[in-house]
């Protein structure tokens, strides 16, 4: 089908074209019709004119002939006129009556010879302009006989081009039938097999229906059954669907943002420099603040002028920010915009810092106006002055109305409508231009001031300086402002257009609340994207992966169980040691009773048995350095003394008692702490599997819940591919129709095609 309309058009043009180069030759061939027939007629002209010519070429030779013939006669009859004088001397008395004869033929001879010689002069002049006539207009008839045939020359090489032209043509037709016929037969053959396919295509629909039908119904039943609403009919619900992310226009809109950015620091700069100028030109005219006082108005006016920063600067900053919060995976709005709010809220303080100074300003141009050294030109300079700073002033004021109303969406969207927008943005164009006006009459009249203060008798060289450097800063504020004027103007369209898009079906965000939680739903959707774009880990079998689970919980457990027993154990060692001092200490206690006991019954063995003591008090903490040593203090009293039976016996059945029941103690503690080592593991094993089974059940009702979702988001893509499929039917038999029509069209044209050609090649023939 392509090919056939791009042949078509080939052809369509082709007999365009022969259609103009046609008419264009009937037009050359009446050209030179017409040339050759005025050609034919001079030639007509020319051939009377070179009849006429000897016509009158022979009059002149028999008149020539004539009057030779009547010189001669004259030549004649003066001979015998003078042979009759001569006679008549001889006989003139006798010949009297014929000499009276004579005279009067020679007067009649002279009148005839007079009148011929007039002829003759007259038909000389006649000749010459006959001849003058014809040689002027024979050359003017060969001029335009040359002039004619060059014509005729380049008509015949624009016809034999054009012939050539056409036979070309004529050929590329031919040629362009041939194929065309081809692709006639392929298109009928395609036609044939579109009319098979359609018939095919209309029983599938015929099916299709009838399946959609019931499937319809079903899904009716279960959407009204099952879907609760849709968001999309209401605005307050649709306002909070994510828009399409244009990232073009988001990159657009930062670049745009960035060299706003870039102005208005420009602005900014300038704005600081002029503010610091002035004030040092308030210190240094009409009065000198180095050697004399000024008035108390430019002292305060300085004053104010000196605090320009802390209102300048935030400008800048405030800018700053609304180029951070414009990014490329944002939706910039008005309504999402709300770092615009306070880049208006800091251009309200600039302009209530110029509300303050200008009362100062204009009464310090006055008060230079009364100085004695203000002359008329410069008093009307300052005048001029003072009216642009008026203006100036107004100028601010109207940019930061339009700037607070392009910040009411953010914070409260029923102050400004939608349908507003384009009228702020232009009113904002306009202001700025104004605001470009404004700067080149103060440069002006800045400048013819700072000339007139120059001429001043008292004029200082830091005068001129600070003149020069409020003429530059004016100068850059200027130019800044007309690049800003003209950026805003020539993206005045894509601010109009791009910044005020919102949710699909909808026509705006209904409040900036929707706006926020809109950019959270599409942080939130962009993660999961992400998220969805990250590569898969290579999966683990359901079998080995809980097996290794397991293993791993087993492991985990039985490691941390060993270091806690490990730990606990390390503190019934300590806790054993402490009390084994205690037992010593007990047992020493017992021993110094003992030997009380045994002083009494035997003084003489007292001494000895206090050194044991104080050497088993003395010994250390080790226990088998302990036993070594109470063993041998033990064993030299009884080597270096005699007891009695009943004090050794006594002794060894209270240390095997305390022995034995300190080893039962130990026994039953260490099975104790094993046991409660083995509980405590096992009941974090439990808290753990509890922990497990807690998350695995979360995860379970959120699959559950996402499983439901899903549910709900299958019936309503089933009823929105129904409605698709639908319009695809609609959209083939349509198609369908459209392909039978644009057939029968080409048949047509195909035919009509066929005859022109046949009429083209028979035209040809007779050419």
């Amino acid at each position: 089908m392509a090919a056939a309309a791009e042949l078509q058009g080939k052809y369509q043009k082709l007999a365009q074209e022969y259609s103009k180069l046609r008419a264009q030759n009937q037009v050359l061939k009446k050209g030179v019709v017409d040339e050759q027939a005025n050609s034919a007629s001079l030639k007509e002209q020319l051939k009377m004119k070179d009849q006429s010519l000897r016509k009158l070429q022979q009059e002149m030779d028999s008149l020539t002939f004539r009057n030779q013939q009547l010189a001669k006669r004259v030549e004649l009859l003066q001979d015998e006129l003078a042979l009759s004088e001569a006679r008549g001397k001889k006989n003139k008395k006798s010949v009297e009556p014929s000499s009276q004869l004579s005279q009067e033929q020679k007067s009649v001879f002279n009148e005839d010879l007079q009148k011929k010689i007039e002829e003759n002069e007259r038909l000389h002049i006649l000749f010459f302009e006959a001849d003058e006539q014809h040689k002027r207009l024979e050359a003017e008839l060969r001029s335009r006989l040359e002039v004619l045939e060059m014509d005729a020359a380049q008509h015949q090489a624009v016809v034999d081009s054009l012939t050539k032209k056409y036979t070309e043509t004529i050929e590329k037709l031919q040629n362009d039938k041939a194929k065309l016929e081809i692709k006639s037969q392929t298109l009928e053959r395609e036609a044939k097999d579109c009319r098979l396919r359609t018939e095919e295509c209309q029983q599938q629909l015929k099916n299709l229906q009838a399946a959609l039908g019931s499937r319809l119904e079903e899904s009716l039943c279960i959407i009204n059954e099952k879907v609760p609403f849709n968001d999309t009919r209401s605005i307050r619900y649709n306002a909070l669907n994510v828009p399409l992310h244009n990232r073009r226009n988001q990159l657009k809109l930062r670049d745009l943002a960035g060299q706003a950015m870039a102005f208005v620091q420009e602005l900014v700069t300038a704005l600081l420099n002029f503010h610091t100028y002035t004030e040092q030109k308030v210190q240094i005219f009409p009065i000198d603040s180095a050697t004399d006082t000024i008035s108390p108005l430019n002292q305060k006016f300085s004053q104010y002028l000196h605090e320009n920063a802390s209102y300048v600067r935030p400008l800048e900053e405030g800018m700053l920010h609304l180029f951070e919060s414009i990014t490329e995976d944002t939706v910039t709005v008005l309504e999402t915009t709300v770092k615009l709010k306070a880049f208006s809220e800091h251009l309200a303080s600039y302009l209530g810092f110029l509300r303050k100074i200008l009362p100062y300003q204009l009464k310090s141009l006055e008060e230079e106006c009364e100085s004695s050294l203000c002359t008329a030109a410069l008093r009307a300079r300052n005048m001029e002055l003072h009216r642009d700073m008026k203006r100036l002033t107004a100028v601010f004021e109207k940019l930061h109305t339009y700037v607070g109303l392009l910040a009411l969406p953010s914070t409260r969207p029923e102050g400004l409508l939608r349908t507003n927008y384009n009228f702020v943005f232009t009113n904002i164009a306009a202001s700025l231009h104004g605001f470009h006006d404004i700067l080149k009459d103060i440069s002006k009249h800045y400048s013819q001031k700072a000339a007139l203060e120059q001429e001043v008798p008292t004029a200082t060289q830091k005068l001129i300086t600070t003149n020069d450097c409020i003429l530059s800063s004016v100068a850059a504020l200027t130019n800044g402002a007309g690049k800003m004027a003209s950026f805003f103007s020539n993206n005045l369209d894509h601010f109009t257009s791009s910044l005020s898009y919102g949710p699909k079906g909808g026509a705006e965000f209904i409040s900036p609340l929707s706006a926020e939680c809109m950019l959270q739903y599409k942080k939130k959707a962009a993660a999961y994207i992400k998220s969805l774009k990250k590569p898969c880990a290579d999966s683990v079998p359901y079998e080995e992966a809980l097996a290794n689970r397991r293993v791993l919980l087993s492991s985990t457990e039985s490691r941390e169980g060993l270091a806690q027993q490990v730990q606990q154990s390390l503190e019934k060692i300590a806790k054993l040691e402490q009390e084994k001092e205690h037992w010593m200490l007990e047992a020493q206690l017992a021993k110094i009773k003992l030997e009380k006991e045994n002083q009494k019954l035997k003084n003489s063995l007292s001494g000895h048995i206090t050194e044991t003591i104080q050497e088993h008090s003395v010994l250390p903490n080790i226990a088998e350095q302990k036993k070594e040593t109470t063993e041998k203090s033990l064993r030299e009293p009884i080597k270096s003394t005699s007891l009695a039976p009943d004090v050794e016996s006594r002794e060894d059945l209270i240390k095997t008692h305390y022995m034995a029941r300190i080893a039962e103690l130990t026994s039953h503690l260490q099975l104790a702490d094993s046991k409660s080592v083995h509980f405590h593991a096992e009941c974090r094993a439990l808290a753990k599997r509890l922990s497990l089974a807690e998350k695995s059940k979360e995860s379970l009702t959120e699959e559950l819940k996402l499983s439901s979702q899903n549910i709900t988001r299958l019936q309503d893509e089933l009823m929105t591919t129904k409605r698709s499929y639908e319009d695809q039917l609609s959209m083939m038999s349509d198609h369908l129709c459209s392909m039978n029509e644009t057939l029968t069209k080409q048949r047509e044209e195909i035919d009509t095609l066929k005859m022109t050609s046949k009429g083209n090649s028979k035209k040809n023939k007779n050419r």
